[in-house]
């Protein structure tokens, strides 16, 4: 079993920058999927980027692509989500997530472990 704990959340003026990080736990960091949802008051958990087990493979949802950056250091246990030119509309919860399957996931459905989430707001 894998805990995830989020961090680096805040209030950010708009156009300015975050990094929230996802500490996992366990000696099986490396042989899990990562993904980064978003969930802002009112509306569904979001896709916002996911990465593969070994980092080498990326995935952006289109409203964050040339903006948000997804990383992970498999030595430290960390995944990293680096956010720069953030928009009001950026605003939500955001949790990481992870998943010991093959493959990336794009859906909420396709991951097994949750962190508590984080709180990004974008003031306009």
């Amino acid at each position: 079993q894998v805990q995830l704990v989020e961090s680096g959340g805040g209030l950010v003026q708009a156009g300015g920058s975050l990094r929230l990080s996802c500490a996992a736990s366990g000696r099986t960091f490396s042989s899990h999927t990562m993904g980064w949802f978003r969930q802002a008051p009112g509306k569904e958990r979001e896709f916002v980027a996911a990465i593969s087990k070994s980092g080498g493979s990326t995935y952006y949802a289109d409203s964050v692509k040339g903006r948000f950056t997804i990383s992970r250091d498999n030595a430290k246990n960390t995944m990293y989500l680096q956010m720069n030119s953030l928009r009001p509309e950026d605003t939500a919860v955001y949790y990481c997530a992870a998943t010991p399957k093959a493959g990336i996931y794009m859906t909420p459905l396709g991951y097994d472990y949750w962190g508590q989430g984080t709180q990004v707001t974008v003031s306009s």
